[in-house]
């Protein structure tokens, strides 16, 4: 019993010293660890650096720091850490493996979050989907469409297919086309048109608009119509010139053809 009592109390006094040393390694690194993620947070607010970038690159820094104090700590215990490594990469290989589409979403989150294609706010079509972004999260883009439903897109979607931002720039034109008759004056419909543009505040003088006859269709001249506005302003110019062009026209006697169809009967004896 005393020489069983005597190899406990020589083993734990032969592994005390590592104990305290892999402790040590635990508490000093992790304190490390915790002084690195705050300070880096700090340092990528004050850059005004997007929060959700900030945070993912806060949890990564940690979970990468942490992980080499755990290894050295059980290094100091005498454990191979390269096998347990191995052991490591391996598990990490069939975790990628078996969650294969939520890491190509993780992937794809980082990479729009670091080239920042569109941000919250801006009114995007993506993978097929049209809506106000409300969210970039890490696995996923979370859109309002205007007809008010939220639609919940992979990241992986977004990425791999081309990204529509209308919101990007200040400005957008309004593409418009408006047929009259072959009767009609064309001088005269282009003066209506131009006199509805310039009534309309809206409307930017730089650039300039574009009023043209684009095309000799079957059965009308068709001009196009062109004009500038600010962003927000673009589906309130676009309904109201539609409306103000028909009512104008009817004012000015000009016609707007529409498809017809002429049925001859003939009788047979």
């Amino acid at each position: 019993m005393n020489e069983m009592l005597e190899t406990l109390r020589e083993a734990v006094l032969a592994w005390t010293p590592d104990l305290v040393a892999a402790a040590a390694i635990l508490v000093i690194g992790w304190f490390g660890v915790k002084l690195a993620q705050t300070l880096l947070t700090r340092g990528m607010r004050r850059a005004s650096v997007d929060p959700t970038l900030v945070r993912f690159s806060s949890s990564l820094v940690y979970m990468v720091l942490m992980a080499m104090v755990v290894i050295s700590a059980l290094g100091r215990l005498g454990v191979n850490t390269t096998s347990f490594a191995a052991v490591i990469a391996a598990a990490g290989l069939a975790i990628g493996l078996a969650f294969q589409g939520s890491l190509s979403n993780f992937a794809s989150g980082a990479l729009l979050i670091v080239f920042r294609p569109f941000k919250v706010g801006d009114y995007v079509e993506a993978a097929d989907v049209s809506g106000t972004v409300e969210e970039i999260q890490v696995f996923n883009t979370v859109l309002k469409t205007p007809d008010n439903r939220k639609v919940i897109v992979g990241n992986a979607a977004v990425t791999s297919a081309s990204i529509t931002n209308y919101s990007a720039y200040d400005t957008r034109r309004v593409d418009m086309v408006f047929g009259i008759g072959y009767a009609e004056d064309i001088p005269g419909a282009r003066k209506v048109i131009e006199s509805i543009l310039a009534d309309d505040d809206r409307v930017l003088a730089d650039p300039a608009w574009t009023v043209a006859v684009s095309e000799l269709a079957d059965s009308s001249v068709n001009f196009v119509v062109r004009p500038w506005v600010a962003t927000a302003d673009y589906w309130a110019v676009y309904f109201d010139v539609q409306e103000k062009v028909k009512t104008r026209f009817d004012a000015a006697g000009i016609s707007i053809p529409f498809p017809q169809t002429d049925v001859h009967l003939h009788n047979v004896a």
